[in-house]
C-alpha cells in the first residue's frame, strides 16, 4: 500500500468514525433559536463597501427545493457589495438552529459542485481581523471561464470550524458539554476574479471591515469567541 493510499484510507476511517460518533453522541435536545435577524444584523453599508442592489442575488445552496432550504436553515442572507473601485464581493450567511446529522449546514465544497462548479484547490488558513484570529477555508472554484475564489468558516455552537471533520468534532464536543444539539452559521464570501491571491486579499479586507462595523454582541453571533493568540 502506497503512502498516498494509506493517508486516503486513514482519512476515510476518521471521517466514518466521526460520522458514527456524531449520530451516536448527539443529544436529542437542541438549543433555542437565536433571537436575531440577519437582514438587520449585517449593515448594508460599512467602510468603503455598500450593497449593490443592481446585482441579482444567488442562493446560498444549490436550489433543490424550498422544502430543503427551510429544513436546513432558519435564515439565509445573500448580498453583493461594491467598493469605491468597483470591485464586488458576494456575501452569503446561512443560520441553522439544528446541527444534527440530517439538518447540518451544507459546506461550500458540496454546494459549488452541486451547481456545476469544479473545485480546483482548497486549503485551510488563519486570517487576522484586528485582534481576532479566524480559522477559514479557502476554495478555488471554476465554472467555464468563471473563476471564483471563496473564503468561508462555520460556527458550530461556540466553535469556528472548517471542513467536515472539524464540523463533526465541534458538534460532538458541544453536545457532550451542553447536552444540546448546537446551532450553526455558515459565513461565506467570494469574488469572480481569475487572480486568486488578489481576490483573497480583498476578501480579508472585506471581512475585517465588516466585523469591525458590528457590535460585540452581533460579532459574537458570527464568530463566537475568537482567541487572538490562536
Amino acid at each position: 500500500m502506497t503512502s498516498l493510499t494509506r493517508r486516503a484510507t486513514l482519512l476515510a476511517i476518521i471521517m466514518l468514525g466521526t460520522s458514527v460518533l456524531s449520530v451516536a453522541l448527539t443529544p436529542a435536545r437542541r438549543v433555542e433559536a437565536a433571537q436575531f435577524d440577519l437582514e438587520s444584523l449585517i449593515p448594508r453599508q460599512f467602510g468603503e463597501w455598500q450593497e449593490d442592489k443592481q446585482i441579482v442575488q444567488a442562493t446560498v445552496v444549490n436550489p433543490q427545493s424550498r422544502e430543503l432550504l427551510d429544513k436546513l436553515y432558519s435564515q439565509i442572507l445573500t448580498r453583493t457589495y461594491i467598493n469605491s473601485s468597483g470591485r464586488r464581493i458576494m456575501l452569503s450567511i446561512a443560520y441553522g438552529v439544528d446541527q444534527s446529522h440530517d439538518t447540518k449546514i451544507h459546506r461550500p465544497e458540496v454546494c459549488y459542485p452541486a451547481q456545476g462548479f469544479q473545485l480546483t484547490n482548497k486549503w485551510k488558513e488563519v486570517i487576522r481581523a484586528g485582534a481576532m484570529a479566524l480559522p477559514v477555508m479557502r476554495i478555488e472554484t471554476q465554472l467555464g471561464n468563471r473563476r471564483e475564489p471563496v473564503t468561508y468558516w462555520m460556527r458550530v455552537g461556540n466553535s469556528l470550524v472548517r471542513g467536515s471533520i472539524e464540523q463533526s468534532f465541534a458538534k460532538i464536543g458541544y453536545g457532550l458539554k451542553n447536552q444540546q444539539i448546537p446551532d450553526g452559521i455558515l459565513f461565506r464570501v467570494s469574488e469572480i476574479n481569475p487572480n486568486t491571491k488578489e481576490s483573497l486579499a480583498l476578501q480579508d479586507q472585506f471581512i475585517h471591515t465588516l466585523l469591525a462595523a458590528l457590535t460585540p454582541a452581533n460579532r459574537k453571533i458570527l464568530i463566537a469567541s475568537s482567541n487572538p493568540d490562536d
